[in-house]
């Protein structure tokens, strides 16, 4: 991984070769240039905005200022710097300065600016001048000395009156220039630290925050699919029995009643009412969480979603058995594209190809209609991409006008080991696949 700021690049091998010393170079140079101006700059607002109009001069250079330093941040630090400020609700100039002179991250700008134009400028300065500026004057002694003739003055300090003295004291600045990188690279990444604290702060805590708010949102997904499991498992067990016992009852009642009659007539219309309700309930449940996805898999289940579609589908599948939250997603999202086509897309044959790919499944389903579909306009996978969203992956739709549609859905998953992969039902310890299959 290459580094991101100074204390990162300051470990490597390589540093002395690398652009970090001349980027702090010019994060140093650049700033004893800027704070000499703002010194100036605050100078002439700070008698005539005390005097005359206030704060609000002061509060926008500090603003300007805040603005060019976290740019020019990136010299020694590649972590983007963003904007602290919050966007006005209301439009116009009052609105915009009223926010502003209420927010910490606009007097944290106006102290930086401050603090730039009275003490870090000289000290940007002084750092270059020993960093920089006594090895480039070590190693010009022997140009000085040819230009001088008979002697040079290295520093103010030592006399150099032979041609030996003069490469001895070059030598010695491109040693200088070496072991001096470091230092002044590390005042360059102390003085970045410090601007990004009071101008771009990072929140540590935010990220903590987000990562939390995923996995409980996970942790919901989970639950949400372990409830409709014991809600299919309650209906079938349950409803559906008695609604069987029900239907077995009505018709051995029909057998014993009068033909012909009345009676007859009601039993029979109250069995095939029942027969209905029964057809409807396992529908439900069906729909709820099938059983073919708790017992066999992924695979099984959207070759079984493709033996009840209206158009037909070829399949190309091989899978393992992958997390549960996993296969319910691409399961419903299988199935809404495979409703979806029979009922807008006018196509003649629809693919659905899923493969399990560097930790990746991905779930393609394509089909030869006419195209044009539009996620905003009701097809129900808004909810799906939410759904998806929240396992950190994405459902994406090419659909040209005159097609054709690609619905992909792609979901980072490991592969369950043994110990956890699902055991509901009567599911087989070995990955179930269908490749290449097709119906109609």
């Amino acid at each position: 991984m290459d580094p991101r700021t100074p204390w990162q690049a300051l470990a490597r091998p390589r540093f002395p070769r690398s652009s970090w010393p001349w980027r702090a170079v010019g994060y140093l140079a650049t700033g004893g240039v800027l704070g000499g101006a703002a010194c100036l700059v605050f100078l002439v607002l700070g008698v005539f905005s005390l005097f005359l109009v206030g704060l609000p001069p002061l509060l926008l250079s500090g603003l300007a200022l805040g603005g060019i330093e976290r740019r020019r941040l990136r010299f020694v630090d590649l972590d983007p710097a963003p904007d602290p400020h919050r966007v006005p609700a209301a439009p116009g100039l009052a609105a915009w300065l009223r926010l502003r002179a209420g927010e910490q991250a606009t007097w944290r700008e106006l102290a930086y600016a401050l603090l730039l134009a009275t003490v870090l400028w000289p000290l940007d300065l002084l750092a270059l001048a020993v960093g920089l500026g006594l090895p480039l004057a070590l190693l010009s002694t022997p140009v000085r000395f040819a230009v001088d003739g008979q002697e040079a003055k290295v520093v103010k300090v030592y006399l150099v009156t032979s041609w030996p003295e003069a490469f001895a004291a070059a030598l010695v600045g491109v040693l200088l220039l070496v072991l001096l990188a470091y230092p002044l690279t590390a005042v360059a990444g102390a003085r970045a630290a410090l601007a990004r604290a009071l101008l771009a702060p990072r929140e540590s805590g935010q990220g903590d925050g987000i990562g939390e708010v995923i996995a409980s949102r996970a942790r919901l997904v989970d639950a949400f699919e372990a409830e409709r499991r014991r809600i299919e498992r309650d209906l079938h067990d349950g409803a559906q029995q008695r609604l069987v016992a029900l239907t077995m009852t009505l018709g051995l009642a029909r057998l014993d009643a009068p033909p012909g009659g009345p009676l007859a007539d009601r039993l029979a219309k109250a069995h095939s009412e029942a027969g209905l309700v029964l057809t409807e309930l396992r529908e439900l449940i069906h729909g709820i969480h099938p059983q073919v996805l708790a017992d066999y898999g992924l695979g099984p289940a959207l070759a079984d979603a493709a033996d009840r579609s209206a158009v037909p589908v070829v399949l190309d599948i091989e899978l393992p058995r992958l997390p549960v939250s996993v296969e319910s997603a691409g399961y419903f999202a299988g199935c809404e594209a495979l409703a979806n086509i029979g009922r807008h897309s006018g196509a003649r044959r629809a693919r659905i190809t899923a493969r399990h790919e560097g930790g990746v499944l991905r779930l393609d389903v394509e089909d030869d209609g006419r195209g044009g579909a539009d996620p905003a306009g009701g097809s129900g996978l808004t909810g799906l991409a939410d759904r998806i969203a929240v396992l950190d992956g994405t459902l994406a739709i090419m659909s040209p006008k005159g097609g054709p549609t690609l619905l992909r859905v792609e979901i980072p998953c490991p592969v369950p080991t043994e110990d956890s992969a699902p055991t509901e039902g009567s599911a087989s310890s070995s990955p179930r696949t269908a490749s290449s299959s097709g119906r109609g």
